[in-house]
């Protein structure tokens, strides 16, 4: 039988949990938004995490299932946002909770990490960069814009947004559109209709590694209120400032950690239209930056990238050719 490890992530809007073998077969990975009332930016912190655990509750089927066909040898979970000590949010107690019991009661480690951690392991997997002893990272959410330096396992934040992040501004422009939340495949949806003419500026400090969303955000409410343009512009607009912006912060990252190869990573990572744009973006600035995309499916929060990390950690992990 292979062995295998459990992971949980419960981010502020999304619960997972995944269970993979020391093979990097996945035997498990679901993951559940949590409910936004519609025409709300979000929920709040304690509300989350009830949800949270009403989610992994309805996971445990599956989650048995899974575990019957491997040994179990370590749990590991999300425990903060970013690595920083002082890191905290309360939505990550649930699935700590949960990884922390399940430990106990199989008798195994409980392997801790941050969920930040865990995307860029879930967009590394697969590529160039798994094994990487350093590059450049854009962790691009709605709970984070961050420049990252990854070295030698450590991970460094050198850049990025100094208000709004990424995935907020998408949100905000969709709520105010009368769109679901979050609002990423909607507008996404919206913004293939449409043609920028970049009416969005960019607000760049410090060498272009920081970034302002806020005054792009007000200007959008503003022209949503006028009805001046079309929403199929409105949309497309968000995504050009979007593209435009974090390239920006690459070419500025490139200059300041002499780096080559870039990861990009977060639920606006996933984007296919960002993707395009953000690509096409990079070469008219003539970057020799090699930009990585990790799978879709684990560019937004998940819980693989964790359960490679325990998989990691209980030094077993043994990729087959």
């Amino acid at each position: 039988m292979k062995r295998a490890v459990i992971g949980f992530d419960t981010s502020n809007y999304r619960t997972s949990a995944a269970v993979l073998t020391e093979t990097g077969e996945v035997l498990l990975n679901i993951r559940e938004l949590l409910p936004v009332p519609k025409g709300e930016r979000g929920i709040r912190q304690s509300e989350a995490v009830f949800a949270h655990l009403r989610g992994i509750q309805r996971m445990q089927g599956q989650l048995r299932q899974a575990v019957q066909q491997a040994e179990i040898i370590a749990v590991a979970a999300s425990v903060r946002p970013r690595d920083p000590e002082e890191s905290y949010m309360p939505v990550f107690t649930a699935g700590a909770e949960a990884a922390g019991t399940a430990a106990a009661v199989l008798g195994v480690p409980f392997i801790q990490t941050t969920h930040q951690r865990g995307h860029l392991a879930a967009a590394a997997w697969h590529t160039e960069l798994e094994k990487a002893d350093s590059f450049l990272a854009a962790h691009l959410s709605g709970g984070t814009t961050d420049l990252l330096h990854w070295h030698e396992n450590r991970l460094c934040q050198i850049g990025g947004s100094l208000d709004l992040h990424a995935g907020q501004l998408v949100d905000r422009a969709g709520v105010a559109m009368g769109l679901s939340f979050p609002s990423g495949p909607e507008l996404e949806q919206m913004a293939m209709e449409g043609k920028a003419e970049g009416i969005l500026g960019c607000s760049m400090e410090r060498g272009d590694l920081w970034c302002h969303f806020s005054g792009a955000e007000t200007q959008i409410q503003r022209l949503i209120a006028g009805g001046s343009i079309p929403g199929s512009q409105l949309a497309r607009e968000v995504y050009d400032l979007l593209a435009r912006t974090v390239s920006r912060m690459l070419a500025a990252g490139e200059r300041a950690s002499g780096e080559s190869r870039a990861l990009v990573t977060g639920g606006v990572a996933s984007s296919p239209l960002f993707r395009q744009l953000l690509t096409e973006r990079m070469k008219k600035n003539r970057t020799s930056l090699q930009v990585t995309f990790g799978a879709p499916e684990y560019s937004g929060d998940n819980a693989v990238g964790v359960a490679l990390i325990g998989l990691q950690a209980a030094g077993v992990l043994k990729p087959e050719p």
